[in-house]
């Protein structure tokens, strides 16, 4: 009992509270603000103290005088801290003291990591002591720049290890500095050297230097595959692409070591190693990554590195450009729509007018209550009122509320070439095909992607715009892409409209091998152009797959950047743009025979980069069937004379109330946009052929591969007398590989298109492979070798 009752007389331990140094919000706010203000403070005093220092020292001996007047910006409280920190301090160094001290409350105010604050005090510190010292080698000269601290352990260094020792000295310090702070390598001093060397290189570069060999230093693999782009290397300059990307820093492909950061948890004080390890790469990116490193990315515009793009002076100014607001005609327009609706009891809330080049649309607000058929069915009484062609009711327009009729100026205005083309929405659009079509009602310039409608249909009746349009399309691709860029298969059976373009053959046109002119106007060799370009797309679709890439734009960036090798068959790739004049010609003289291979091009040749634009003055369903337009949705339609015309373009009226003279309809599957098409003449185009035409081209058109049709054929004998002198290596081959195909020996035999076909029609002749069977290759008829040598034997008896 007595033990407990002991027990009841003790007094509890009073719990020892440890200090706590943790901040409360409103303690940091206080804390923060007052280091932020004060930071600030110091800076001002500091840099006043540049300007007043001098003027300010007779009145820092009477401190406590109020009577004593200072010139300091912060008065005689700025003045004493300028004088302790700069004067007998660390001197201009001390403006790193107020920048940390700043600093310190931001990161207390945001609540940010301590350990992050802690290393710029350390850094800080030690810049500000090496700067001090640094400037103390001027203490003779301003002793405001060192500091007395400066100053004196600067003179100290120069009693024992002199001047040169102190500068190399302080050398040594930011050579350290730079290699903790910043983890600088000494291959970080080298690239640096090595770019800027390149760079100076690149500027002094001159095109009519010689071509020498390649820096002995590159790898073999590296030097292989520069052999296959075949770069020519000038004065050892790397060729380089005007915005390269190197990925590798070092032209020793150095991986670089595991970035380390430190993570502080502020409530518990301990600090966490995060490593970032660095992606290792494989061993075909580490090549391309060094080629490009050393030679740029590929650039398919250096073979016409020179190549000015035609200007602006070329094309026509007119004096009638621009919008003219006829007041006076808008009101009669108004008063004629309101009293025509008004007669058939159709009541108007608004009307707002949008003018145009050629066309003025007005947009109307009905009352409640009225059927938009009604309207609709105007059309022609509205028409008879205003005593104009080409009315056109767009019931409702399309996103808005309202009803849209388009009635056409008296004064027409015209929409030039050059003023769509010098239009800031064509300059600087990023399409990879820009179009620059003509100019809409609201007097926008209208510029589309050819490489996204995929394909263009233009119809209309003769006399329309069609040519002029077509001129348009070409004009625009001239001015905004590079011969390497886009070449254009042009088909011309007028022969008249396109026939200025032959100047730019070399330039911008590909042909068949064997073809003499560029421009296509037999419609045999239609027939073959257009097999020719089915070859042409199943063989960059072979590219495409083995370089695992879904379309040419995806090709051609890694082709850049020197990811595929040329020596496996892979090139650069342009985009090719066929351009028929008069499709309906074709479809009357080589039926199905020209509308399989383009319906198959419209179909897939999309991601390869054929884009086709075909246009026909005779817009009827046996011309345009159903398997063109499945595969055209983007079309332009200029004025036709009936409506079924106007349904077998458009889907739908509205073609054949246009007003002519490059009035046209756009839509691309939705929405029907009227534009007024961009003209251009014959002289501006003659111009802009000639301008390009004078300029250094390639040694001939862009060759599309071999098609043999069937009147290549030959079933006549040719006498072995002249027979090629590759005849029997040529057998060998076709007979080992058992394909019967001039493409064949031109590959293993490195032969020309014609002297292969002249092969092939030897071989033929002598009964080693059969006749011509269409888009197949040839029987072979001999089975073996040794077959062969029996066959040819017997010739020779």
């Amino acid at each position: 009992m007595a033990k407990k009752k002991n027990d009841t007389n003790k007094q509890p331990r009073k719990k020892i509270r440890k200090p706590s140094f943790k901040l409360s919000s409103q303690q940091k706010l206080v804390y923060g603000s007052f280091l932020v203000i004060f930071g600030f403070i110091l800076f001002m005093a500091f840099f006043s103290f540049l300007f007043t220092g001098e003027a300010d020292q007779s009145s820092l001996s009477d401190f406590a005088s109020r009577n004593v007047k200072t010139e300091n910006w912060v008065s005689k409280s700025g003045a004493w801290l300028s004088d302790f920190f700069i004067q007998r301090g660390f001197g201009v160094a001390s403006f790193i003291i107020s920048g940390l001290i700043f600093l310190s409350g931001i990161y207390v105010l945001m609540n940010l990591s301590k350990a992050k604050l802690r290393t710029h005090w350390f850094w800080g510190i030690l810049i500000v002591i090496w700067l001090s010292i640094l400037l103390g080698f001027f203490g003779n000269t301003n002793d405001i720049l060192g500091g007395t601290i400066g100053f004196e352990v600067n003179m100290y260094l120069q009693d024992y290890i002199g001047k040169i020792g102190t500068s190399l000295l302080l050398l040594f310090g930011l050579i350290t500095y730079l290699a903790i702070r910043f983890k600088v390598t000494f291959e970080s001093f080298t690239t640096i050297f090595k770019s800027a060397k390149n760079k100076i290189k690149n500027d002094l570069s001159n095109d009519d230097e010689p071509i020498i060999a390649l820096d002995n230093n590159l790898s073999e693999e590296a030097a292989a595959i520069k052999s296959a782009f075949d770069i020519p290397l000038k004065n050892n300059e790397a060729i380089t692409n005007k915005d390269p990307k190197p990925v590798i820093d070092t032209a020793t492909l150095v991986v670089k070591p595991p970035i380390k950061e430190e993570v502080e948890d502020d409530d518990l004080g301990i600090e966490i190693e995060v490593e970032k390890v660095a992606e290792e790469l494989s061993e075909d990116n580490n090549l391309s990554n060094k080629l490009v490193e050393d030679f740029g990315q590929f650039d398919p515009t250096l073979e016409l590195s020179k190549y000015q793009f035609p200007p602006l002076d070329l094309l026509k100014k007119y004096d009638s450009e621009g919008i003219t607001i006829n007041q006076t005609e808008l009101e009669e327009n108004k008063n004629k729509i309101v009293e025509t609706l008004k007669n058939y009891n159709i009541g108007i809330a608004s009307i707002k007018a949008t003018i145009g080049p050629t066309v003025t649309l007005y947009e109307i607000v009905p009352d409640a209550g009225i059927r938009i058929s009604k309207i609709k069915n105007l059309e022609d009484d509205i028409a008879l009122s205003l005593s104009a062609l080409g009315i056109r009711i767009i019931a409702p327009i399309p996103g808005k509320g309202t009803i849209g009729i388009e009635v056409p100026n008296k004064n027409a205005t015209i929409v030039s070439m050059r003023s769509v083309i010098a239009s800031k929405r064509f300059q600087t659009s990023d399409m990879q095909l820009p179009i620059a079509l003509g100019k809409t009602i609201s007097n926008e310039t209208f510029v589309v992607d050819l490489a996204k409608m995929p394909h263009l249909l233009m119809a209309g009746a003769t006399g329309q715009g069609k040519s002029v349009g077509l001129n348009a399309v070409l004009t625009s691709l001239l001015y905004k892409k590079h011969p390497a860029e886009v070449k254009f298969v042009l088909v011309d059976p007028k022969k008249v409209e396109l026939t200025l373009f032959n100047k730019i053959e070399r330039h911008y046109l590909a042909k068949l091998p064997d073809s003499e002119d560029a421009i296509i106007t037999d419609n045999t060799k239609v027939i073959n152009t257009l097999n020719s370009l089915c070859i042409e797309m199943d063989n960059r679709y072979e590219l495409l797959k083995n370089a695992l890439c879904r379309n040419i734009a995806e090709y051609n960036v890694k082709f850049k950047a020197r990811k595929l090798n040329p020596n496996d068959g892979h090139q650069f790739l342009p985009y090719i743009v066929l351009v028929v004049d008069e499709f309906a010609d074709l479809i009357m003289t080589a039926g199905k025979e020209v509308e399989t291979p383009i319906a198959r091009l419209a179909q897939l040749a999309r991601a390869i980069g054929i884009h086709l634009i075909i246009a026909t003055q005779r817009p009827s369903v046996n011309v345009i069937t159903g398997i063109i337009k499945a595969n055209f949705p983007a079309r332009i339609a200029f004025r036709v004379t009936s409506k079924i015309d106007s349904r077998t373009i458009l889907d739908g009226s509205g073609a054949d109330q246009l007003i002519g003279r490059g009035d046209m309809l756009y839509t691309q599957g939705n929405d029907l946009i009227r534009v007024q098409c961009a003209f251009v003449d014959t002289p501006e185009v003659e111009k802009i052929t000639d301008y390009i035409g004078s300029q250094k081209a390639y040694p001939d058109a862009y060759l599309l591969p071999e098609y043999v049709g069937e009147e290549s054929g030959t079933s006549l004998d040719i006498d072995i007398s002249d027979r090629d002198k590759l005849f029997r290596e040529a057998a060998e081959v076709i007979v080992t590989a058992q394909q019967g195909s001039a493409s064949l020996l031109q590959r293993k035999l490195k032969l020309g298109y014609n002297r292969a076909g002249r092969l092939i029609d030897q071989l033929e002749a002598s009964g080693i492979v059969g006749p011509f069977e269409g888009s197949k290759a040839r029987m072979v008829l001999i089975t073996d070798l040794v077959a062969l040598d029996k066959h040819l034997e017997n010739e020779t008896l």
